[in-house]
C-alpha cells in the first residue's frame, strides 16, 4: 500500500494539531508515561473499509506500530477488527478521535458509493457512477479516495481537470454554442469539454458544436431518454458522452441508468452519506 503524498501527510498532521493543541489534558493527568498498550479499531456497523492508509500514516508519524487486519474495499461487520495500533498509551489515546473521525467518514462514503454503483448496475451493467466537487473543504482527497474504494468514479478533483461549462458560464458568454466553440478553440486537446444543458435544444446545440460531454442537469429519466433518442436520430450521439446529474440517489439511480446516459454523477456520494460506526478498544500491556 503506497504512502499518501507529502501534502496529505501535512494535512493529517494538521488534523492532529487541531485536536491535541498544547496537549491532551485528561490523558496527561491520568495515564502513566510508561503505560503501553494496543488500540484496536473495530466495526460496530456493517461497512466497506476505507481509510487504512491514513491510519497507518498517522501511526508512522506518531511512533506507533500498526497491524492491518483486513483490506480496503472489503465489507466488515459488527465486532470485526480492522487495524491495531500499538505503543505508548498516551499516544494511542491522543490520536484515537482523529483516526476514528477520518475512518468513519471514509468508510461511510465508500459504502454509499458501493451501494449506488450496485443499484445503478441493475439498470445498466456498463453505467459509471461518479462523484462531484460537492466535498468538504480540506477533506476532498480523503472523500474522493473513499469514492474510488467504493467502486465509483472520482470525476473532477479540481477546476483545472477539465472544461465544464455550467449554466452561469453560459449566462455570461451568451449561448451554449458560443461557450462550446470558444472552449474548443482555446483549450488543449488533452482536456475534454463538457457542457451543462437544461433542455433538448441546448443538448442539440452542444453536440452540434463539438462538446465531448453533455451534462443533463436536473432532468427526469424520461426527459433524458428523449434527448438520447433525438441525438441518435440526428447523428449526434457518436463520440459524445451523456452524463446525468441532479436529484440522483440510490432509489432512482437504476431508472437513470436505463435512460441512455453513460455517466451518472451524484453529489450525494460525498454530502449525504452516513458515517460508519467504529470504535477503538484500548488494552494495556501488563
Amino acid at each position: 500500500m503506497s504512502d499518501p503524498p507529502p501534502e496529505i501527510i501535512k494535512r493529517l498532521q494538521s488534523f492532529l494539531e487541531e485536536d491535541i493543541r498544547s496537549g491532551d489534558i485528561t490523558t496527561n493527568l491520568l495515564v502513566p508515561a510508561d503505560a503501553h498498550g494496543v488500540g484496536t479499531i473495530y466495526a460496530k456497523s456493517d461497512t466497506i473499509v476505507a481509510g487504512i492508509k491514513e491510519i497507518i500514516a498517522i501511526a508512522d508519524m506518531t511512533g506507533l506500530e500498526s497491524d492491518v487486519l483486513t483490506t480496503e474495499g472489503r465489507w466488515v461487520h459488527p465486532k470485526d477488527e480492522i487495524i491495531r495500533l500499538a505503543g505508548p498509551a498516551k499516544t494511542l489515546l491522543s490520536v484515537e478521535r482523529v483516526c476514528l473521525n477520518i475512518m468513519q467518514r471514509m468508510c461511510g462514503i465508500a459504502t454509499k458509493a458501493f451501494q449506488m454503483v450496485q443499484a445503478a448496475r441493475k439498470g445498466n451493467e456498463k453505467i459509471r457512477v461518479a462523484a462531484t466537487r460537492k466535498t468538504t473543504p480540506g477533506f476532498r482527497y480523503f472523500e474522493k479516495r473513499a469514492v474510488a474504494i467504493g467502486g465509483a468514479d472520482t470525476h473532477r478533483y479540481a477546476l483545472d481537470d477539465m472544461v465544464l461549462i455550467k449554466n452561469n458560464h453560459i449566462a455570461v458568454i451568451g449561448s451554449v454554442s458560443k461557450a462550446v466553440e470558444t472552449a474548443k478553440q482555446s483549450v488543449s486537446f488533452s482536456k475534454r469539454v463538457s457542457c451543462e444543458v437544461r433542455s433538448l435544444d441546448q443538448a442539440i446545440e452542444a453536440a452540434s458544436h463539438g462538446a465531448d460531454i453533455i451534462l443533463l442537469d436536473n432532468m427526469t429519466p424520461k426527459e433524458i431518454a428523449k434527448i438520447h433518442q433525438v441525438l441518435l436520430e440526428h447523428g449526434l450521439r457518436k463520440g459524445v458522452i451523456l452524463e446525468a446529474s441532479g436529484g440522483v440517489d440510490e432509489h432512482n439511480v437504476a431508472e437513470y441508468a436505463r435512460s441512455g446516459v453513460d455517466i451518472i454523477s451524484s453529489g450525494a456520494l460525498t454530502h449525504s452519506y452516513m458515517s460508519a460506526d467504529l470504535s477503538m478498544r484500548l488494552t494495556i500491556e501488563k
